[in-house]
């Protein structure tokens, strides 16, 4: 209700409807009007967080659940039923819920090659659009992404849930208010264990998986024994390696609390260093980006090898003239030059870190947030035209890593400007008649 005109008209549209029905209550016909019906897209692990935060909104409702797995959609289903209560439709097919007017936003957790084509239909469509990091497989989806929003002018948050966290919103307003005085680096960090993916085997496409639409805008392979559920995060043609798949959630909050966009620089470090798999990009990477001001963020990526000393499994921390602060999902803090505790807050809501669900309270809150905009036009606290920028810091580390050189960045638009061989990936090859555009 923006203004007096629309809510007389919302109350005079409610009396008349209490009146010729009623058992129907006034509060429930104005709510009626702030329901949202949802779909998910994608449904094996990151989906079940977000289906969890949608059904917290007790006037939201999750119409459809859509996969191209049938394996995948029936252990969900029964998931559902045990944890919300009842089982959505189900579809395999996103464009046919694409077409249903009365889904209202759509939740990506697809594979990240869908990322930016299937947000970009859905706005065509007329959806909202809560999609996961990274949202795009490219630079150039960035730009697209950037742009469907403006010219469809629907709502799109991306996932990095953190920017929900109340201990981090609290600590980036400190900063702001100069807690540790002039902030000048953030290192980010992220250690896990992960095993070998062996080297697949070409075979016969499992009976229940739609492999064409599985690979929809990306380049056509044959399939193999180790890439689908989830080990397409190690390949080129589906993935992004981790500096996306984790990276951009500790990059994100670094750069939110330095108050920096696009870096003046990139250098890479890094190789594939554990096993001898199919696995395409590094396992072990340190980035630098370099922005103005002297400001810098570090990026130390342990994708199969845990860092030693032991450190909590992923976070952040914030280094300025007068302290620094730690930050994770779960707390907030605060240290002087000395390296003593002088304060510490605790998000209160248990996170899981490394698991492929990374399941938590935040998830509740970015989706309320992103409700919120729908709604109320509230700010977003992930909108695409920021959360794109944080992306596209990943896609720079990569890109410096595969070229083995600094790279120099037009800091307006992110383009490199000292190496072809770089920019020769700022856009994919797509499957003919898949390429997004507006």
């Amino acid at each position: 209700m923006t203004n007096r005109r629309d809510f007389v008209k919302k109350v005079t549209a409610s009396t008349a409807a209490v009146a010729l029905f009623p058992k129907v209550s006034f509060s429930q016909v104005i709510n009626a009007n702030d329901h949202i019906n949802c779909a998910v897209i994608g449904v094996r692990s990151r989906a079940k967080a977000h289906i969890k935060a949608i059904h917290a909104d007790t006037n939201a409702k999750i119409l459809y659940n859509c996969d191209v797995d049938d394996v995948i959609l029936e252990d969900h289903n029964i998931w559902c039923q045990e944890n919300i209560g009842y089982v959505p439709k189900v579809e395999k097919d996103f464009r046919k819920i694409l077409e249903n007017k009365d889904v209202d936003a759509v939740f990506i957790a697809t594979p990240e090659h869908w990322h930016a084509p299937m947000a970009i239909l859905a706005m065509q469509a007329g959806k909202h659009v809560y999609v996961e990091k990274p949202c795009s497989h490219n630079p150039h989806e960035n730009e697209l992404l950037v742009a469907a929003e403006k010219k469809y002018g629907k709502k799109v948050q991306m996932g990095n849930q953190q920017r929900s966290a109340k201990t981090s919103i609290l600590a980036i307003k400190e900063i702001e208010e100069g807690v540790i005085g002039d902030v000048y680096k953030g290192e980010a960090y992220y250690s896990n264990n992960r095993g070998s993916i062996g080297k697949g085997n070409i075979i016969e496409v499992p009976s229940t998986l739609d492999w064409e639409l599985w690979q929809g805008p990306a380049p056509r392979k044959a399939y193999q024994d180790n890439v689908h559920p989830y080990n397409w995060h190690w390949f080129r043609n589906w993935g992004t390696g981790e500096i996306h798949n984790n990276g951009t959630h500790e990059i994100d909050i670094c750069r939110w609390a330095l108050g920096v966009d696009l870096p003046e620089s990139v250098t890479s470090f890094g190789g594939k260093y554990t096993f001898d798999d199919d696995w395409e990009f590094v396992d072990n990477q340190q980035v630098t980006f370099q922005f103005k001001n002297d400001k810098f963020i570090t990026w130390t990526g342990h994708s199969r090898g845990l860092i030693q000393p032991k450190r909590p499994g992923r976070g952040t921390t914030i280094y300025g003239s007068k302290g620094s602060i730690m930050l994770d999902r779960g707390f907030y803090r605060l240290f002087d030059l000395q390296g003593n505790l002088i304060k510490e807050e605790l998000e209160g809501a248990k996170s899981t870190g490394t698991d492929t669900r990374g399941e938590s309270n935040l998830d509740v809150n970015h989706v309320a947030n992103f409700f919120d905009a729908i709604r109320k036009d509230t700010s977003l606290r992930a909108d695409i035209k920021d959360a794109s920028i944080s992306t596209m810091l990943c896609h720079l580390g990569n890109m410096a890593q595969d070229t083995g050189e600094k790279l120099t960045i037009d800091s307006s638009d992110g383009k490199v400007l000292n190496s072809e061989k770089a920019m020769k990936s700022w856009k994919r090859e797509y499957a003919a008649g898949w390429e997004p555009k507006l």
